[in-house]
């Protein structure tokens, strides 16, 4: 079940397991563990080797614990076990926002844990958006973020909740405002908090202080049967479109940066489309995928990872964005480079990616790039196989 290099301690009795849990904690177990085996990866064999006082440990856990081991539990956002609320978090903000953005941790959806159980519905749940989009300037009819984001917060905390708690969670993050945190901080430091593999997408235009920012849920846009596509044409025709009339407006009417915005909201709704149509570079490559398989235009499916369905969403810089961040507030840290090993032979007329010529070189390259013509000719010929 194991790699050797884990072993599994398991009592006779589970009325050892405190004693044993004591121990294995303890720098006598560490010590122990040296005495037989000064490797770094200590094996199963050597192990077996370690002896313990089990009445001394049994005395040690019936002090530390005298009702028992705690349940199962944590208030870290990354964990699995952790429940999804704000106010129980180490990191609230960072657990209101997803809130509001349709997304729930795994008890939150119904799975559980051995002492460890699923969660009901926390009252938040009427928070969260609809279409799993959220625009930081108000958009579309809808409040700017940072209201919603209070609002949400105050619920959270309930009679606990002062203006001193706003004040602690921003200094904690930063930043001086919700508005400055969820337009200038958030991504950044949610993409270093779950290991670059972000789940909530800051996607913008590129002025920092006055343009379009959206936040967005990439488990919702990459949804299948088509729901995935309608939630990003939502944010490229309707959200964004909502503020490109509000722009153009400002330009008939002489407002003073109406013109700037409106160019620069169009240069990212031309971006949007192209992800949408799917033509290189923003398409999406599977390396694992026959060509007749893949996507053509933005049908990601949800079980690529995250890392493949972002690759469009950063293939070219918008006027004012980060270097090699595309049109996302920041750049994760993402790459494409060839990944180690060599794959098993297949057909090259489905993978020819993998063919150098007339010969076989099983490379794992990530770094490419087809045609939404050359996919649907693939689909032809497969068609015809068939």
């Amino acid at each position: 079940m194991f790699d050797d290099n884990t072993g599994v301690f398991s009592p006779e009795s589970e009325i050892d397991l405190p004693a044993l849990l004591c121990f294995s904690l303890s720098d006598g177990f560490r010590e122990a563990i040296r005495d037989v085996d000064q490797d770094l990866n200590v094996t199963i064999e050597n192990c077996d080797k370690i002896t313990l006082d089990l009445d001394s440990w049994r005395a040690v856990a019936a002090e530390k614990y005298p009702l028992g081991l705690p349940k199962p539990n944590s208030n870290d956002p990354t964990r699995w076990l952790f429940n999804g609320r704000p106010a129980g978090g180490n990191i609230p903000l960072h657990v209101a926002l997803p809130h509001m953005l349709g997304y729930q941790w795994p008890r939150q959806t119904g799975s559980s844990f051995s002492d460890c159980p699923a969660l009901g519905p926390d009252g938040l749940e009427k928070f969260a958006d609809g279409g799993c989009i959220v625009c930081i300037p108000a958009a579309r009819g809808e409040r700017a973020a940072h209201e919603r984001v209070l609002q949400l917060l105050q619920a959270a905390w309930g009679d606990d909740w002062n203006d001193g708690v706003l004040a602690k969670l921003l200094a904690e993050a930063g930043n001086s405002t919700l508005d400055d945190w969820l337009r200038n901080g958030i991504f950044e430091q949610h993409c270093k908090l779950f290991h670059h593999r972000p789940f909530i997408w800051h996607i913008w235009d590129g002025r920092k202080s006055d343009g379009f920012h959206a936040l967005a849920n990439c488990h919702k846009l990459a949804e299948t049967d088509g729901k995935g596509r309608c939630l990003l044409e939502s944010l490229t025709c309707s959200y964004l479109g909502d503020w490109i009339n509000r722009q153009q407006d400002g330009v008939k009417r002489g407002e003073g940066g109406a013109e700037d915005r409106l160019a620069a909201a169009l240069e990212l709704q031309i971006r949007l489309v192209a992800i949408l149509k799917g033509d290189p570079p923003f398409d999406l490559f599977i390396r694992w995928k026959p060509l007749e398989d893949r996507p053509i235009g933005w049908e990601p499916d949800i079980s690529d990872g995250i890392w493949l369905k972002i690759r469009p969403f950063m293939a070219q810089d918008i006027p004012g964005g980060k270097k090699a961040a595309g049109i996302l507030r920041v750049k994760p840290n993402v790459h494409w480079k060839k990944d180690r090993g060599k794959e098993p032979v297949r057909e090259q007329s489905k993978y020819p990616w993998f063919w150098r010529g007339d010969k076989f070189s099983g490379e794992r390259i990530n770094d490419l790039h087809f045609t939404v013509a050359e996919k649907r000719t693939a689909c032809d010929r497969a068609g015809e196989r068939k």
